[in-house]
This record gives structure tokens, C-alpha cells and sequence, in this order.
């Protein structure tokens, strides 16, 4: 567990090889401390440990804006008060495809891992289910979840909502969300494939982490309040809006998921979650939706080769130099786990450390 001696490693050959203005944490010692300020700011156990998970793996993975940075924008919807801090998500059987999960206005994490279970049972008898959350309060990546599926064999498609903080192709005010969506292909004997992307230019999040550190943003990234291209993140962020990546077509996905995750199973688009919100700066409410296909139910009994076809494409790509989606992202997880630790930057941790203060 997290101690006062966090930013004190004292192993020397570990700290040595520790970046400038960062300090090393075991991957316990990340999820700990994620867990006890979420705890200590009234979240229940259930849902602190399901949070502290997916915010380990997000440092597991060097996916930083998805890690411990996290935890402040987690305490920030806390101490906003709408969230529910213990709230238990109620399951609601929709058809022999469908299971549906009322989050009742807590986090997402703990929903998913409640659904997930009647989803899997779901497909292994159907082929296809589809599970659909709403009234969550969702801030995290979707390959945890595409990767928890697809571990099981079947393949898995995740998209959701968020804030409206992105203009659509051609406009200049914020209609969209991020808008991520996540797909993810079991492999025998391999990583799955797996990709997990906002169908904005970029998350977030990843922007916050540029305001934070003082940096200048890549053009094409967001507008100002004006709607011409802007370099500066507090200008994106708080007076602007973000880009959809690949101008109309990223436009056009965004609003495919706005509907899928939003109406189709009737929860709130980007734009409405923002309104309820009001400027308090808490995490997205909105819904989810996933789907899962067992890929038994649609080889027509050629399963065996019809795997063999899907790893000859994979090797298409791979044999002449090009990489999966998510091969960084598992390299850096193999890496984190020789290592045993992670690198977290100083400032981060303090500001962390002092949610407990």
C-alpha cells in the first residue's frame, strides 16, 4: 500500500533508470493509492477497486491520460455530488440478445463487470448479444472492457458517448463527444487485436496533458471560440472545441455512435450530457453500448480455418513492417511487468497525494 514514502524508491538500480521529474511505483502501489482516494472521498469499495483497475492498466500500458491522471477528474465528479457513490446496478433482461444494466447514476466500471457476465452467457447461446448500460458516469478507455471479452473468445465492439466538446465537420460549435469506439479480434496463442480510438482528432485527456505541461498543440487538434484553428489547449478546452479526426468521416462516426449509445437504447446524447452537467466539470452521464459475437455461431463449421484466414491477414500487415493497433500498447505492458513498475510524473503525484490531505 501507499505510504509517505511514495516518491522515495529505494531501489537504486530502479530509481537510476527513473525519467527526470518522475518517481517509480509498483503496479500495487498505483492501484492502492488510486483506491484509497477514491475511498476517501466516499466511493464505495466495489466501485474504488473497479476504477483502481482499469486506472492501473492505463499506467500498465503507458496510456497515460487514461491512468493516474485520471483519478483527479474521478475525485472532481465526486465532489460534485451527482455521482452515486454506492450505487448497485440493476440488470434488466431485454430478449435473448439483449441485457441491459441501469449503472443508477454511478460510475460505468462496476456496471460492465456486472453485465459482461449475462453478455458472455448471452452470446455463447445466441452468437451475437449486445449489452447496453445506461445512467453511468463514464471517464475511462474501452479496451479494458473489449479486452475482458474478448479473453473469453468472442469478438467485441464498444462504443459511448461523452461531453460535447467537438464540433462537427465543417462547424465551429462543440455537438460531439470524444465519441470512442473499440474493437477487439481473439487470437489463439497471440495478443488480440485490438483497437480503441476517439473518433475526435485526439482524447481529452490528451489535451489536458499538454495544458498541464505547457505545451503547444498539433495543428489540426481544435478551434477557438471563433471557430479557426488553434495551437493553444486552455483555448481548445475552455473556450473552443476539439476536431473529429479525418474531417466528414470522423464526423460521420461520431454521430453513428452518438446514436447507437445514446437513443437506440435510451440515454443521452453528448450535447445533453453536457447541459446536465451545468460547468460543474464532472465526468460524462450518458450510456454504452457493446456488443459481442461468438465467432462459432458464423464460420458455418469451418472455424478452425476460418481463424487461420483471420491470423493470414494479421501477418499480411505485420510481414511488411506495418504494426496492429495495440502492439505499443502491449509492448509497453510487458515492459511495465519485467520492470516491475511504472513511471509517474512528480507533479501528477502530488496533486494525487493531496486528495488525501
Amino acid at each position: 500500500m501507499p505510504n509517505s514514502n511514495l516518491n522515495q524508491p529505494d531501489q537504486s538500480a530502479q530509481a537510476s533508470a527513473v525519467k527526470p521529474g518522475h518517481i517509480a511505483l509498483t503496479l500495487d502501489e498505483v492501484h492502492q493509492l488510486a483506491y484509497r482516494v477514491l475511498t476517501h472521498h466516499g466511493l464505495s469499495a466495489e466501485h474504488a477497486q473497479a476504477i483502481a483497475r482499469v486506472i492501473t492498466a492505463g499506467e500498465r500500458d503507458e496510456c497515460h491520460s487514461h491512468g493516474m491522471y485520471r483519478v483527479l477528474s474521478c475525485t472532481r465528479t465526486l465532489q460534485h455530488g451527482a455521482v452515486a457513490r454506492d450505487a448497485i446496478p440493476v440488470v434488466s433482461d431485454r430478449g435473448p440478445g439483449v441485457v441491459a444494466v441501469d449503472a443508477q447514476f454511478g460510475f460505468s466500471q462496476l456496471a460492465f463487470e456486472v453485465g459482461s457476465k449475462v453478455l458472455l452467457e448471452k452470446v455463447r447461446k445466441t452468437g451475437i448479444a449486445a449489452l447496453a448500460i445506461n445512467n453511468c458516469y463514464h471517464f475511462s478507455a474501452l479496451w479494458p472492457e473489449i479486452e475482458a471479452l474478448v479473453e473469453h473468445g468472442v469478438a467485441a465492439l464498444a462504443m459511448t458517448p461523452s461531453h460535447a466538446w467537438v464540433a462537427p465537420a465543417g462547424g465551429s460549435r462543440p455537438v460531439f463527444g470524444t465519441n470512442p469506439i473499440a474493437f477487439g479480434w481473439p487470437r489463439a496463442g497471440a495478443q488480440p487485436y485490438v483497437f480503441d480510438f476517439a473518433t475526435s482528432a485526439v482524447a481529452r485527456g490528451e489535451i489536458e496533458l499538454y495544458r498541464r505541461s505547457g505545451r503547444t498543440l498539433p495543428k489540426g487538434w481544435g478551434v477557438d471560440a471563433k471557430g479557426s484553428p488553434s495551437i493553444d489547449a486552455a483555448t481548445v478546452l475552455d473556450q473552443g472545441a476539439m476536431l473529429t479526426f479525418g474531417g466528414y468521416k470522423g464526423s460521420a462516426l461520431s454521430t453513428m455512435i452518438e446514436l447507437l449509445a445514446g437513443p437506440l437504447i435510451g440515454d443521452m446524447t453528448s450535447a445533453e450530457s453536457l447541459r446536465i452537467d451545468d460547468g460543474a466539470g464532472a465526468s460524462p452521464r450518458h450510456g454504452e453500448i457493446v456488443i459481442a459475437l461468438d465467432p462459432r455461431f458464423f464460420s458455418a463449421g469451418n472455424f478452425i480455418e476460418d481463424r487461420q484466414r483471420a491470423e493470414k491477414l494479421f501477418e499480411s500487415i505485420t510481414g511488411q513492417g506495418a504494426r496492429l493497433p495495440s502492439q505499443r500498447r502491449f509492448a509497453a505492458r510487458s515492459r511495465s511487468l519485467a520492470n516491475g513498475y511504472v513511471q509517474i510524473p512528480e507533479a501528477l503525484l502530488r496533486d494525487v497525494q493531496q486528495l488525501l490531505g
